[in-house]
């Protein structure tokens, strides 16, 4: 698409998407998630990403049957609909109890009685926007790593639209590496997705396969000698669901920084695919998160970003 193009397909892209959230807004959140599920459960078969996800499916699943493929990607598809239904909802979806539950508690008041920074790791589960109820629920002052959309104009009408008013949006990328890490000397935590593909990031093996995984957050926990909590998003129905706060991820520390990053990114790449393994109805398939010839490239490397 030339630049001239591209400049005004963005504005009305971001329209689009401006008239479909207001449009969903005007629903009860329970009635706009519905909405929003039964429409791609129907729309997502259509789409070239299903292709992906049922490629994905059949190489993690080998030997599944396939109505339950079909059942698992009918699934996804709801409940990414589900997400684009509940984002106008976010605000008040985020301060009901009754809408977001959370787990683990316990090891939250031990990490603020710890007195540090906490890194906290997490997946593309469920509706993963809810990901700030640790903080405004919980009292953590916490930034967020994000890839940002390509459009600049849905990017900046997205980020109004997200919940937590303490918190910053960082962006991925060599600038976003260093507000990271000067977000967690001036003691604010990070929170960071981590189950996307990264061609610049190291080998880890999730479902039995090699996944390019982004290295940085353990590069900066090792550094800084910041523990790295996982959080897990569950949909437990419609608009409900259970935020889970985990333990601190441990590893065997050997000395050597290269091993110790590798053996961290493993971990949490385990503790991912066990929730994936548990709901993989509610992951998100459709990425590309594996590639035919992974190429390994070395830890110890200076992350671009998170």
């Amino acid at each position: 698409m030339s630049r001239l193009l591209l400049r005004l397909a963005q504005p009305l892209e971001a329209a689009v998407v401006l008239a479909v959230y207001g449009l969903l807004g005007l629903l009860p959140p329970a009635a706009s998630s519905a909405a929003g599920g039964w429409l791609l459960r129907r729309i997502g078969p259509l789409l070239r990403a299903h292709r992906v996800a049922r490629r994905n499916l059949e190489l993690s699943y080998p030997g599944r049957p396939s109505a339950e493929l079909d059942a698992l990607l009918g699934g996804m598809w709801e409940n990414l609909g589900r997400n684009i239904g509940e984002f106008p909802h976010l605000r008040r979806l985020l301060t009901d109890p009754a809408a977001v539950e959370m787990a683990g508690t316990e090891t939250l008041e031990a990490l603020r009685a710890g007195g540090k920074p906490v890194i906290f790791v997490g997946a593309h589960l469920a509706n993963w926007e809810i990901a700030p109820a640790v903080a405004v629920r919980c009292g953590f002052a916490v930034d967020y790593i994000y890839r940002a959309p390509n459009n600049p104009w849905v990017d900046r009408l997205l980020a109004r639209r997200r919940i937590d008013p303490d918190g910053a949006m960082i962006r991925k990328g060599a600038e976003g590496g260093r507000q990271a890490m000067a977000a967690l000397r001036s003691g604010r935590s990070l929170g960071i997705l981590v189950d996307q593909k990264m061609n610049e990031g190291i080998e880890a093996r999730f479902f039995g396969r090699p996944a390019m995984t982004t290295p940085a957050f353990a590069q900066l926990a090792l550094r800084l000698g910041l523990p790295v909590v996982p959080i897990r998003f569950e949909r437990l129905g419609g608009p409900r669901f259970r935020v889970t706060v985990d333990p601190p991820v441990e590893i065997t520390a050997t000395g050597d920084r290269a091993a110790d990053v590798a053996a961290l990114v493993q971990a949490v790449n385990d503790h991912i695919e066990t929730w994936v393994r548990e709901r993989p109805e509610q992951w998100f398939w459709v990425h590309r998160r594996w590639r035919d010839r992974p190429a390994v490239s070395e830890p110890d490397a200076a992350p671009a970003g998170p």
